[in-house]
């Protein structure tokens, strides 16, 4: 497709040049050194191994039959969807969607995107669904998937799953890649800031490939609408599914298109990475030297310009953007630190009723993976959704606070695994030698150096995310304001960069910095204040725990696996490692009076692959039960009619994406 292939040309050259940038940025860190803040708590490296999220029974639409079936979803560790039928396996990368519980909502989504005037929200749906209880992923470009269950409590169960898919595949591009995510990130931002978007993008979702779908998604999409959908015939809802099923047609080959020119693009950088290293390496006093040089001539000019800016437009502000973070941010950490402390309590109160090994063993295993139950956490997330922005999103050309929502959430999540995981690892230090009472007194010791160590990391992290959630905001701003009257000037101040030197100095990257680092003292001193004043439960940076463990770190970073240890339960041995046939499972069963559903327990599953599996995963996909004979218009015992499939649906594969920080806000020091 010609456009495809016109933004990855200048995506690419805009790619290119901030790859030199970003090894350079990367090759002088690794020389000059930098460290990071020593956090209290300790940090597991593969907390989601051999375990599954969760997984049960619901009710899908089949476009394809234009029927509702009983499908056996699995929520597995890579937060994918798979849904299995009795042949085949759709998976569904919920990167971009987002998950709805309203018909109204969907509709009116649906209305939107199509950009029918006449179109109400309230008009009949294509598809009517079989319960007042929908579950619907929707997404701009590509395919909706609608399921349905029979009660308000399990839409909350799955709408909770299927919001930590989406917020775990919208979390942004590995950090572990210090040189060709930044580079990524920085090309994205300077490509749309070209164009004339300053602004945070709701669709920095997914992978790269995804990403860059999306972006040239986001001219093509309403150029195809305005072209396509007024000589769509029919009906409403027809021109309804016509226009889904073409956007998604287009997205998926705009997908295809992307995935492959990004990886060539990587692969031309990658082979060069040597050269541009060694020449980094063997010129790197001259290289910042020459920087330094060049930096200092264009602050000299733009500093006047830079600092008018910030008094006048940006000062005023700081201090109430940073209010509205704190307070649903800070609440949201402090329900974190609540459904923590009442699970320790659990604990030592079942260990006090029973002390014995087998006992301690069975109730750690079930708090090991607290900070992954999708469910226990969601009052922790929902506390965050009350991020409210208003009168920043066209001043600040703030697309929306969903991008500061879920990396808060994001780092809910991270926190509260981080306290539990750091809790297990002192009980266990602690187990030998001690008696049952002594047992308990442990843990009940554990448990308050675990809670004064959570709450010196959950302020350390959120001033880090206030800070860097300010230039996010401010920044954009600024350059868009500064861009008229800056831009002109910085091309003769090229003719000061020796040429060797081009590939790792560019004036628009010095530039920036001089913008970000005229605004970062006011944001600092902003965070700074609200600590020293103690708002919000924030410590200043200099406090030191009294109690602090110097021997902590030295203690394991994996999992420990109390349930093999303590509880009998040891899976089988094959070349030394341990393997267990099933993943065990996070979320519990639904259960309405005690009584749990069928359909949509959350049983141990057996991790795909296998004829074994496959077989076992047939089972509960068509499971025997007894049925009353009924209108089989109706739904009988949680059971829809449903007719056999003569030829499986193809498996369906769908896209989508997140949103990364800005990497000029990660240059910032804590």
């Amino acid at each position: 497709m010609a456009r495809t292939s016109a933004v990855m040309a200048e995506f690419g050259r805009f790619y290119e040049q901030q790859y030199a940038v970003a090894l350079f940025n990367s090759v002088r860190y690794e020389i000059e050194g930098g460290g990071n803040t020593q956090t209290q708590l300790l940090h597991r490296k593969e907390p989601l191994k051999n375990k599954s999220i969760f997984s049960g029974g619901l009710f899908q639409y089949l476009e394809e039959s234009k029927k509702w079936r009983s499908r056996f979803l699995y929520h597995a560790d890579s937060y994918n969807i798979s849904l299995y039928e009795s042949k085949a396996v759709r998976v569904i990368n919920c990167a971009g969607y987002r998950a709805l519980t309203s018909m109204e909502e969907y509709l009116g989504l649906l209305n939107n995107s199509l950009g029918d005037t006449k179109a109400k929200s309230a008009s009949a749906p294509f598809l009517k669904c079989p319960t007042q209880f929908p579950l619907i992923l929707w997404h701009p470009y590509a395919r909706h998937h609608y399921f349905c269950v029979m009660t308000e409590k399990e839409q909350k169960k799955w709408h909770a799953v299927f919001q930590d898919c989406v917020r775990h595949s919208n979390n942004g591009l590995s950090e572990e890649c210090k040189v060709a995510t930044p580079a990524f990130t920085d090309a994205l931002r300077l490509y749309r800031q070209a164009k004339g978007h300053y602004g945070t993008w709701d669709m920095m979702c997914g992978n790269q490939a995804q990403i860059l779908a999306n972006l040239v998604m986001e001219t093509l999409h309403p150029e195809l609408k305005n072209l396509i959908v007024p000589r769509l015939k029919g009906k409403l809802q027809q021109r309804q599914k016509d226009w889904m099923l073409i956007s998604d047609a287009v997205y998926r080959q705009v997908l295809s298109q992307t995935k492959t020119q990004h990886e060539a693009l990587a692969q031309v950088c990658e082979m060069e990475r040597p050269r541009l290293d060694s020449a980094l390496r063997t010129d790197m006093d001259q290289i910042i030297t020459s920087k330094e040089h060049v930096s200092g001539k264009i602050r000299a000019l733009v500093s006047p310009r830079i600092e008018q800016l910030v008094r006048s437009k940006v000062q005023p502000y700081i201090h109430s953007i940073l209010e509205a973070l704190m307070e649903p941010t800070s609440r949201g950490f402090s329900e974190v630190r609540d459904i923590l402390f009442r699970e320790l309590v659990e604990v030592s109160k079942n260990t006090m009723n029973d002390s014995s090994r087998e006992k301690l063993g069975e109730h750690m295993d079930k708090i090991s993976m607290l900070a992954f139950h999708p469910v226990k956490m969601q009052n922790c997330y929902e506390k965050m959704e009350a991020l409210n922005l208003e009168g920043l999103q066209q001043r600040c050309d703030v697309s929306s606070p969903s991008v500061f929502i879920q990396r808060a959430q994001i780092l809910m999540r991270q926190q509260m695994d981080n306290a539990v995981h750091t809790f297990e690892q002192l009980v266990h230090q602690s187990l030998d030698g001690h008696s049952g009472e002594d047992l308990c007194k442990t843990i009940q010791r554990c448990q308050d150096r675990v809670l004064k160590k959570y709450d010196y990391d959950s302020s350390t992290v959120r001033k880090k995310f206030f800070r860097e959630a300010l230039l996010q905001i401010i920044i954009p701003y600024m350059l868009k304001q500064l861009s008229t009257s800056c831009s002109p000037d910085l091309p003769k101040f090229k003719e000061l960069i020796f040429e060797d030197f081009s590939r790792f100095i560019l004036v628009e990257s010095i530039f920036e910095e001089a913008v970000l680092q005229s605004v970062s003292k006011d944001i600092m001193m902003a965070v700074k204040e609200a600590a020293v004043q103690r708002r919000h439960n924030l410590y200043r940076d200099s406090m030191v725990l009294t109690n602090s463990d110097p021997n902590l770190h030295l203690l394991g970073e994996d999992t420990i696996d109390w349930a093999g240890q303590f509880g009998g339960v040891k899976g089988e041995t094959q070349g030394g490692e341990v393997t267990n046939r099933k993943r065990k499972q996070i979320v519990s069963m639904i259960q309405l009076d005690g009584v749990p559903l069928p359909y949509e327990s959350c049983q141990e599953v057996p991790g795909p692959g296998s004829p074994e599996s496959v077989t076992e995963i047939r089972d509960l996909i068509n499971p025997v039960l007894e049925v009353v004979e009924k209108d089989s218009s109706q739904l009988t015992n949680r059971m829809l009619p449903l007719e056999e499939d003569s030829h499986p649906p193809p498996v369906s594969v769908c896209y989508g994406g997140w949103k990364h920080h800005y990497s000029f806000a990660a240059r910032a020091k804590d």
